[in-house]
């Protein structure tokens, strides 16, 4: 059995430590740790202690540190544009991606989505995705959290798509698929964008080539919008060194 991940802010050096707040009640009265078992801190930046629980308190535990170590980014880093989906589907696609290793998400209010964040219901809406994300890095050991960016306008998107070496558009009438889409331009940061229930709308899609990025299909079926983002990074991790 892999050891529990709990996220702190700082890491503590080798030797004795206490893990307490909001993680170490969870540790103590949820997942009920007890002296001998194992457990991961992670700081969410590549930072990992690996600890021994020497005694269970009501809602901490004293840990003995074992080891301190930083571990780093997978490489090429994934960002991935997503349309805002209907309903929870945007959380859902959140922790999926997650799982799957996105290194950034991008929510994105496309012309075409039914989905609009306006005002609170969107503050709470992207409150929801950066716990979904916190969560499913927790759930999946990963020592990176992914970044949840604020909500970007098309112009905006076009900003992160000039940012990276490779910018891709999934899109169901590109004639090349991901699966043998050359990615020798691929050797720091990867961009992909997933539209809308609706499809990109044309004006967005010509911007984007225009701005570089290259449209791409999975295969021959139409994926959900929240569903086709870990669908392509999963081709993209088995392509790369991210899954090496």
């Amino acid at each position: 059995m892999t050891d529990p991940v709990f996220l702190i802010d700082e890491l503590p050096p080798v030797g004795p430590a206490v893990l307490d707040g909001p993680e170490g009640r969870h540790a103590a009265l949820v997942r009920r740790l007890g002296p001998g078992e194992t457990l991961l801190l992670a700081d969410g930046a590549g930072g990992q202690a690996s600890c021994v629980v020497v005694a269970a308190e009501r809602d901490s535990l004293r840990l003995d540190v074992r080891s301190v170590e930083q571990v780093l980014r997978p490489t090429p880093t994934v960002t991935v544009v997503q349309a805002l989906p209907k309903g929870d589907r945007g959380e859902a696609a959140v922790e999926m991606m997650t799982e799957a290793g996105v290194d950034v998400v991008v929510p994105w209010q496309a012309s075409r989505s039914v989905t609009r964040w306006k005002e609170a219901r969107g503050d709470k809406a992207l409150a929801r995705w950066r716990s979904t994300g916190r969560e499913a890095a927790k759930q999946s050991r990963r020592l990176w959290l992914p970044e949840i960016s604020d909500l970007a306008s098309t112009a905006d998107v076009l900003r992160v798509l000039g940012d990276v070496d490779l910018a891709l558009i999934l899109h169901e009438d590109a004639d090349e698929p991901l699966a043998v889409t050359p990615l020798d331009r691929a050797t720091g940061s990867v961009a992909l964008v997933v539209g809308p229930e609706g499809g990109i709308a044309p004006d967005e899609l010509n911007g984007f080539v225009a701005a570089g990025a290259r449209p791409v299909r999975l295969g021959p079926t139409v994926l959900r919008t929240s569903t086709a983002g870990v669908a392509a990074l999963a081709i993209l991790n088995a392509r790369t060194a991210r899954w090496t």
